[in-house]
């Protein structure tokens, strides 16, 4: 459906229909929720099955320091303790014009999806998107307000403004404020490191194997591997580290000791999320890098705390489990007004690069490189996939100009 014909089928003219940022939220779109469902998707262009390289990273396959790191039984691999049976999902709502939108939503939340929002939905407008978000966590706040109950929300969010762009025939950053910048500067998140440089990548996030659990010799095992960064880096480049709520206070001021002489950007998400204070605290006494966290966070309440405490530089939600754009919006707000920098987690892959390019304080998007070893067709799609450009800060991003968030998936079921 074009924007004209959506114009008229809404009782709406052009000129009364302009689009200042968000004038449509305030608009009766004369669109009706008639569906909500789960659905599995698959690539609209898939890219051949390979086989790895021998060694090549994964965090599902290597050692990555964990909170669980502390037990030995688990910690040789993540997928020794993480859930089986609680996905993350993606949800498909339709309308009664045909208009169809999708979101994907963090682990666990496709459940309160199916057996609480959906009755709350169905009916109802969606380009009412305000309104929509609020009754969903007005009505989910007794049993949850972080985690499944937020991840929940955050897929149908996404999958309410996917409608909205499709209604409107527009990209999800043309709605939120056009872009800022032409393309995002873009980091590469895993331990590949030699195949993420001569790509072309200029900034590296480095998956820290190694926690206070592992003593003396994991602290030199993590020095080893930020060495190897910064000699295939070179002088000039970024390495920040994914520290992924494994470390202690104390820890983590020796290991930013030890790591000085190799400039780090910063360190991500070095204590459990819970802990505001040492947050606060590690953000106050260390000088040599940036404390950074958010990943695990969830709303503007939950951010809220992380600037009471001043326990971050860098907030970094994620797009599908921080309550969605609607929410990711508010928290980037906040974060503008205290100049703190807002670089979503995954925001490369998950859709948030339509927030970061549309926001001056959001100067990154982070991805994954597909790991070494695949045939060229795999990382040339890639490139296609992500409108992969290079530049001085080394590797671009950009959303694509296609309607709604533009996703490269389809429902398979």
């Amino acid at each position: 459906m074009n924007r004209r014909r959506f114009l008229t089928l809404s009782g709406a003219t052009a000129a009364g229909f302009a689009l200042p940022a968000f004038s449509f939220q305030q608009e009766k779109s004369n669109l009706k929720i008639t569906g909500i469902r789960l659905v599995r998707t698959r690539p609209i262009k898939p890219a051949p099955a390979f086989t790895p390289s021998p060694g090549s990273w994964s965090t599902q396959g290597v050692e990555v320091a964990n909170p669980v790191s502390i037990y030995p039984e688990y910690k040789a691999t993540r997928s020794l303790f993480a859930a089986d049976n609680v996905p993350s999902f993606t949800v498909e709502i339709t309308t009664d014009k045909g208009i169809k939108g999708y979101g994907n939503g963090g682990p666990g939340g496709g459940a309160i999806v199916t057996g609480h929002l959906t009755k709350l939905l169905l009916g109802k407008d969606p380009f009412q998107i305000e309104r929509n978000w609020d009754l969903c966590w007005r009505s989910t706040m007794s049993y949850g307000r972080m985690g499944v109950t937020m991840n929940a929300i955050s897929g149908v969010d996404l999958a309410l403004w996917d409608i909205v762009g499709k209604a409107l025939n527009e990209p999800i950053y043309k709605l939120i404020g056009g872009k800022v910048r032409e393309s995002m500067p873009a980091y590469c998140t895993g331990n590949d490191i030699e195949q993420h440089v001569e790509f072309g990548y200029k900034r590296l996030k480095l998956a820290i194997p190694h926690g206070p659990a592992d003593g003396i010799e994991g602290m030199r095992k993590n020095v080893e591997l930020v060495k190897r960064a910064r000699q295939a880096l070179g002088p000039d480049g970024d390495i920040m580290l994914d520290c992924w709520m494994a470390w202690t206070e104390r820890y983590t001021i020796e290991m930013a000791e030890m790591m000085a002489p190799y400039r780090i950007y910063w360190m991500e998400e070095v204590l459990q999320p819970h802990d505001y204070a040492g947050f606060g605290r590690l953000n106050a006494a260390i000088k040599s890098t940036r404390i950074v966290t958010g990943e695990h966070e969830y709303g503007r309440y939950g951010f809220r705390y992380l600037l009471e405490h001043n326990a971050a530089q860098i907030w970094q939600p994620d797009l599908q489990w921080c309550g969605g754009l609607t929410e990711l919006l508010k928290i980037g707000s906040m974060a503008a007004a205290y100049d703190i920098p807002v670089i979503p987690h995954g925001g490369g892959l998950n859709g948030a690069t339509h927030y970061s390019i549309s926001h001056v304080n959001a100067p990154w998007s982070e991805l994954f490189m597909p790991p070494p070893g695949g045939p060229p067709q795999v990382y040339k799609m890639f490139e296609e996939q992500y409108e992969i450009t290079r530049g001085p800060e080394g590797i671009y991003t950009k959303p694509h100009e296609r309607p709604g968030w533009g996703w490269d998936f389809e429902p398979a079921s």
